[in-house]
């Protein structure tokens, strides 16, 4: 039985918290894959604040083991 995979801020690919590793960790993605996606998607997408959402991400995921 596999176990549950929980949502962690990353320790080993992290810039500024941790945030955009810990969401390449959790969806198995390449973690600078993960981060130039999420800065494309900040810069062309007018609905989605990236500085915003990564502030509150900061704060509402925990920090991984």
């Amino acid at each position: 039985m596999d176990t549950p995979r929980h949502l962690r801020r990353s320790r080993r690919n992290r810039w500024v918290a941790g945030v955009v590793g810990g969401l390449a960790d959790y969806f198995g993605l390449d973690p600078t894959l993960a981060r130039i996606i999420y800065v494309l998607v900040s810069i062309f997408s007018a609905v989605f604040p990236g500085i915003l959402i990564y502030i509150i991400l900061w704060i509402l995921i925990p920090m991984g083991d």
